[in-house]
Protein backbone atom coordinates (compact mmCIF):
# COMPACT_ATOMS: atom_id res chain seq x y z
CA UNK A 1 0.00 0.00 0.00
CA UNK A 2 1.40 3.42 -0.95
CA UNK A 3 1.52 6.25 1.61
CA UNK A 4 -1.34 8.01 -0.21
CA UNK A 5 -3.46 4.84 -0.23
CA UNK A 6 -2.77 4.30 3.47
CA UNK A 7 -3.78 7.89 4.25
CA UNK A 8 -7.03 7.57 2.33
CA UNK A 9 -7.77 4.24 3.96
CA UNK A 10 -7.14 5.71 7.43
CA UNK A 11 -9.53 8.61 6.84
CA UNK A 12 -12.16 6.44 5.18
CA UNK A 13 -12.12 3.96 8.06
CA UNK A 14 -11.57 6.12 11.12
CA UNK A 15 -11.71 9.80 10.01
CA UNK A 16 -8.13 10.29 11.22
CA UNK A 17 -4.61 9.07 10.65
CA UNK A 18 -1.51 8.61 12.78
CA UNK A 19 0.55 9.16 9.65
CA UNK A 20 1.43 12.41 7.89
CA UNK A 21 -1.27 15.05 7.43
CA UNK A 22 -2.62 15.12 3.84
CA UNK A 23 -1.16 18.61 3.32
CA UNK A 24 2.34 17.25 3.96
CA UNK A 25 2.30 15.67 0.52
CA UNK A 26 1.61 19.04 -1.14
CA UNK A 27 3.74 21.36 1.02
CA UNK A 28 6.74 21.72 -1.28
CA UNK A 29 4.58 22.64 -4.28
CA UNK A 30 2.47 25.04 -2.19
CA UNK A 31 5.54 26.75 -0.70
CA UNK A 32 6.82 27.34 -4.23
CA UNK A 33 3.51 29.12 -4.95
CA UNK A 34 3.85 31.34 -1.86
CA UNK A 35 1.20 29.53 0.18
CA UNK A 36 1.83 30.00 3.90
CA UNK A 37 1.44 27.35 6.58
CA UNK A 38 -1.04 27.96 9.39
CA UNK A 39 1.78 28.26 11.91
CA UNK A 40 3.27 31.18 9.93
CA UNK A 41 0.12 33.32 9.77
CA UNK A 42 0.35 34.96 13.25
CA UNK A 43 3.73 36.46 12.29
CA UNK A 44 2.28 38.19 9.23
CA UNK A 45 1.53 41.90 9.55
CA UNK A 46 -2.16 42.86 9.62
CA UNK A 47 -3.33 44.12 6.25
CA UNK A 48 -0.95 41.99 4.21
CA UNK A 49 -2.33 39.82 1.39
CA UNK A 50 -1.51 36.11 1.82
CA UNK A 51 -2.41 32.66 0.58
CA UNK A 52 -2.99 29.64 2.76
CA UNK A 53 -4.44 26.21 2.13
CA UNK A 54 -5.75 23.26 4.05
CA UNK A 55 -8.37 20.66 4.71
CA UNK A 56 -11.70 22.27 5.62
CA UNK A 57 -12.51 20.96 9.09
CA UNK A 58 -15.39 23.33 9.91
CA UNK A 59 -17.80 25.57 8.07
CA UNK A 60 -19.95 27.79 10.27
CA UNK A 61 -22.68 30.29 9.46
CA UNK A 62 -24.05 31.50 12.79
CA UNK A 63 -27.46 33.13 12.69
CA UNK A 64 -26.04 36.07 14.65
CA UNK A 65 -23.18 36.72 12.19
CA UNK A 66 -25.21 38.70 9.60
CA UNK A 67 -24.46 36.21 6.82
CA UNK A 68 -20.73 35.88 7.45
CA UNK A 69 -19.27 32.38 7.11
CA UNK A 70 -16.32 31.15 9.15
CA UNK A 71 -14.05 28.37 7.91
CA UNK A 72 -11.31 26.50 9.71
CA UNK A 73 -8.59 25.09 7.50
CA UNK A 74 -6.18 22.52 8.91
CA UNK A 75 -2.71 21.80 7.61
CA UNK A 76 0.23 19.84 9.01
CA UNK A 77 1.15 22.74 11.35
CA UNK A 78 -2.21 23.78 12.81
CA UNK A 79 -5.36 25.66 11.86
CA UNK A 80 -6.14 28.85 9.97
CA UNK A 81 -9.27 30.91 10.59
CA UNK A 82 -11.02 32.23 7.49
CA UNK A 83 -13.71 34.93 7.36
CA UNK A 84 -16.02 34.94 4.34
CA UNK A 85 -18.14 38.03 3.64
CA UNK A 86 -21.78 37.39 2.66
CA UNK A 87 -21.34 38.75 -0.89
CA UNK A 88 -18.23 36.63 -1.46
CA UNK A 89 -20.01 33.56 -0.07
CA UNK A 90 -22.92 34.14 -2.47
CA UNK A 91 -20.47 34.31 -5.39
CA UNK A 92 -18.31 31.30 -4.37
CA UNK A 93 -20.85 29.21 -2.44
CA UNK A 94 -20.41 25.99 -4.44
CA UNK A 95 -16.63 25.99 -3.97
CA UNK A 96 -16.78 26.98 -0.30
CA UNK A 97 -19.41 24.38 0.55
CA UNK A 98 -18.19 21.45 -1.53
CA UNK A 99 -14.38 21.49 -1.66
CA UNK A 100 -12.76 19.35 1.06
CA UNK A 101 -9.45 21.19 0.54
CA UNK A 102 -9.27 24.92 -0.21
CA UNK A 103 -6.67 27.49 -1.08
CA UNK A 104 -7.68 30.91 0.22
CA UNK A 105 -6.20 34.26 -0.72
CA UNK A 106 -7.06 37.26 1.38
CA UNK A 107 -6.06 39.91 3.88
CA UNK A 108 -4.63 39.08 7.30
CA UNK A 109 -6.36 40.60 10.29
CA UNK A 110 -5.35 40.13 13.91
CA UNK A 111 -7.79 41.16 16.61
CA UNK A 112 -7.20 40.47 20.32
CA UNK A 113 -4.41 38.05 19.44
CA UNK A 114 -6.52 35.99 17.04
CA UNK A 115 -5.32 35.90 13.43
CA UNK A 116 -7.76 35.35 10.58
CA UNK A 117 -7.82 35.82 6.83
CA UNK A 118 -10.61 37.81 5.18
CA UNK A 119 -11.16 35.73 2.06
CA UNK A 120 -11.02 37.41 -1.33
CA UNK A 121 -10.37 34.32 -3.48
CA UNK A 122 -11.17 30.66 -2.91
CA UNK A 123 -10.31 27.70 -5.04
CA UNK A 124 -10.38 23.97 -4.54
CA UNK A 125 -6.98 22.46 -3.96
CA UNK A 126 -6.58 20.22 -6.99
CA UNK A 127 -4.83 16.88 -6.99
CA UNK A 128 -6.62 15.45 -3.99
CA UNK A 129 -9.09 13.43 -6.03
CA UNK A 130 -9.60 10.99 -3.19
CA UNK A 131 -10.77 13.84 -0.98
CA UNK A 132 -14.22 12.39 -0.46
CA UNK A 133 -12.69 10.33 2.36
CA UNK A 134 -12.03 13.54 4.32
CA UNK A 135 -15.02 14.82 6.25
CA UNK A 136 -15.61 18.27 7.63
CA UNK A 137 -18.01 19.49 10.30
CA UNK A 138 -20.42 21.55 8.26
CA UNK A 139 -23.42 23.78 8.66
CA UNK A 140 -25.33 22.10 5.84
Amino acid sequence: MTPSERLISDYAGTSLTIGPHPMTYRRHELAMRGVLRAIDLPQVRTGRRVRTAGMVITRQRPGTAKGFVFLTLEDETGVANIIVRPDFYDKERVTIVSAPFLMIEGIVQTVDGVTAIRAERAQPLEGLSEASAFDSHDFH
